[in-house]
């Protein structure tokens, strides 16, 4: 049995092959096509069940089947795998365009949303109705020849750039390795950083270390080396990934092959095109259709404004830095690969620890162990191992249980490979849906790129990454919590995209609660906790930089936004130019002009955050606001009970009712009112 074709069972992934892909799809893409002339016809009655739960039974199956394949493609990357995922996205992508451009289909749901029935419709159904309506109308089922072919083809060439972006910056990533035969070079950098680059060279069969661009080793190199030559030439290679000026020894057609800047290019040129034919003045205002954001003017002046709040503090925050740089470090010319190695060391010089002695307390187990005893209190879940098949030995699996019923289940994967997409990212496997009085549980995959374990002991985390995991922990919970019952609008499905960042921020901010710090933290070679003036440090230093980590995503956000809706692809002025002006309005350090950020800002270019990169700020407004609920709750005689009650409102309020209704009512639910900046400015240390 082909393991693509197995529903509802969970990915088998142990006998999965990319030459399995193209059956699949056959199967699937036909029947979703036989459920969509079906759903098409006339005769069948403007009933859900006849009309809309048939079609979303094949499409699911589609989706589902399609989603293993690239979620390994971004997990576990190899040529066959890629040259099959390749092969196939056209033509996936020509369904999903077809299907929501067919005219028939559309005037079929114009025409329920029009009946006497629709009133009868729950509140979800009627939402999914309205959302279908809209992404009708985005993806060109009002265009008429030949503008619906020419979206046709953009839609199926934007597919295409996307994934080569992608696989640009990976193969960028993975082509530069940094020879270190002498072990003095290497002075600063942690025992197990060392150890990883060892283990590299080993691998690899040549003497001595290897530095990569993976990026637990950039910022290993970039804290803590104290050779500021071998900090320039990490800095250099990462900052120039994917570029025609890229560090890499490779040779010039090499570098010329993997550069994204002519893929951005036809990337935003498309995007542009695709605007013109829907009838939008730019991209941008696309994109913001299905978000809460009501324009691109409100998103820049949000931004800007952020950056007028934060840029005082910022301008501090590398003040002070530049100052001890010169005094303390000897360097009178900060530059940009000098900036995280001086900053650790004002860090610690300030509030006496280091980033490397806080990691010391944080192995993953006991830290995972942490994360679910606080979802426990929290929302009144348990989490436990679990058994399934997986696609790298590094890979496991687990279930989340209320009163001894599944609730949902989740893949995790934690650490850097060579094969694997940076960054971090929950990506959903299977969603929750009820079907009769058959119910299927929702199931998501959770991927970190964190340092693996060496020398035979447990993996360790920076505090920052214990942020990270339970950043991507808060979407899994927005997945797995729902209790809707409709595919389209359970768990993180139909919520509007600059509110999704919501429940993943908020539960970052118990990182930094002593009760849930201490319980996940242990020393690798003492096994004692966290000490409590060490954390008293920590949270002293909470804020620490926080003005320039502000200007520094306000700066992403607004180039973004600026770059999808006041850029004219084709123009003389290119992208870079626009980055450098958005820098010099809103930075307050500027990066070195071979400086190629934008060449593998995969959010914008492969993944989904296209005019929508503000909606880490956005998202982070909301956040704040929820958690400062916590903190009242926290505040008043009750203490725990009244924490485990603000829990259970969140639970129900926000993350269990999912795309069911706008991300605004459910803000409101929760907290009574309409959000307020206060809380995030306070808690960035800004007031």
């Amino acid at each position: 049995m082909n393991p693509l074709l197995v529903f509802p069972e969970l990915p088998q992934f142990g006998d999965f092959s990319p030459a399995l892909v193209a059956p699949a799809l056959d199967e699937l893409i036909a029947r979703a096509r036989a459920a969509l002339a079906k759903a098409t016809d006339p005769d069948t009655p403007l009933e859900w069940d006849e009309l809309v739960t048939p079609l979303e039974d094949a499409t699911e199956k589609l989706g589902r089947a399609w989603s293993i394949v690239s979620h390994l493609n971004a997990v576990a990357d190899a040529p066959e795998l890629r040259a099959a995922y390749n092969a196939e996205l056209p033509r996936v992508v020509q369904f999903w365009t077809e299907l929501s451009q067919d005219q028939r289909l559309f005037a079929r749901y114009q025409a329920l949303r029009d009946s006497a029935g629709f009133a009868a419709l729950s509140r979800e159904r009627q939402r999914i109705v309205e959302h279908a309506l809209r992404d009708f109308r985005l993806g060109g089922a009002e265009l008429v020849s030949p503008a619906r072919e020419r979206f046709a083809a953009i839609q199926e060439r934007m597919a295409e750039l996307s994934q080569r972006f992608s696989e640009n910056v990976l193969d960028a990533t993975n082509a530069f390795v940094l020879p270190i035969e002498d072990e003095a070079q290497l002075a600063g950098i942690p025992d197990d950083a060392r150890a990883s680059a060892g283990a590299e060279a080993q691998r690899r069969g040549v003497p001595g270390h290897l530095l990569t661009l993976q990026q637990p080793a950039v910022l290993a190199v970039l804290q803590y080396a104290e050779q500021r030559g071998l900090r320039e030439s990490i800095y250099r290679a990462n900052a120039t990934r994917a570029s025609g000026d890229a560090q890499a020894p490779a040779g010039q057609d090499e570098r010329a092959a993997l550069d994204n800047a002519p893929v951005m290019d036809e990337i935003l040129a498309l995007r542009a095109e695709e605007a013109g034919l829907l009838g939008y003045p730019n991209y941008a205002e696309v994109s913001l259709v299905p978000k809460m954001a009501n324009s691109a003017t409100e998103v820049v002046d949000f931004l800007r404004d952020l950056a007028t709040r934060a840029r005082p503090f910022a301008e501090r925050d590398f003040a002070e830095l530049k100052a001890f740089a010169a005094s303390e470090l000897a360097i009178d010319e900060l530059c940009a690969w000098d900036i995280p190695f001086a900053a650790e060391k004002l860090r610690e010089s300030r509030y006496a620890f280091s980033g490397q002695e806080v990691r010391r307390y944080f192995q993953l187990p006991r830290v995972l162990d942490g994360l679910f005893a606080l979802v426990g209190r929290l929302f009144g879940v348990s989490v436990k191992p679990d058994q399934a098949a997986v696609w790298h030995p590094d890979a496991s699996f687990y279930r989340i249980e209320r009163d001894g019923v599944l609730v949902g289940q989740f893949y995790l994967d934690l650490y850097s490979r060579g094969d694997k997409r940076p960054g971090a990212w929950m990506d959903d496997a299977r969603s929750r849906r009820r079907r009769g009085t058959a119910l299927q549980t929702p199931v998501a995959y959770l991927i970190c790129n964190f340092q693996a374990p060496s020398q035979g002991r447990p993996a360790l985390l920076t505090h920052d990454e214990v942020t990270t995991l339970f950043h991507e922990f808060g979407h899994g919970l927005h997945h797995m919590l729902t209790r809707v019952d409709e595919l389209a609008v359970s768990g993180i499905s139909g919520v509007e995209w600059d509110a999704v960042e919501l429940p993943s921020q908020f539960l970052e901010n118990f990182c930094w609660e002593w009760q849930i710090v201490s319980e996940m933290s242990a020393h690798i070679e003492t096994g004692e906790q966290l000490p409590r003036p060490l954390f008293e440090r920590m949270l002293a230093a909470k804020n620490f930089q926080s003005g320039l980590q502000t200007l520094r995503q306000v700066e992403f956000a607004l180039f973004d936004m600026l770059l999808h809706s006041q850029f004219t692809p084709g123009a003389a002025a290119s992208v870079q130019q626009l980055l450098d002006e958005v820098r010099r309005e809103v930075a307050v350090v500027i990066p070195p002009p071979f400086n190629r950020f934008q060449n593998s800002f995969s959010h914008i270019f492969g993944g989904g955050y296209a005019a929508g990169y503000y909606s880490y700020k956005w998202a982070e407004v909301l956040s704040a606001d929820a958690y400062a609920a916590f903190e009242e709750a926290a505040a008043k005689s009750e203490g725990e009970q009244m924490v485990a009650e603000t829990g259970q409102l969140f639970l129900q309020e926000i993350l269990s009712v999912g795309g069911s209704r706008p991300a605004i009512d459910s803000f409101r639910a929760f907290r009574g009112r309409d959000p307020d900046i206060a809380a995030l400015l306070r808690h960035n240390g800004m007031v």
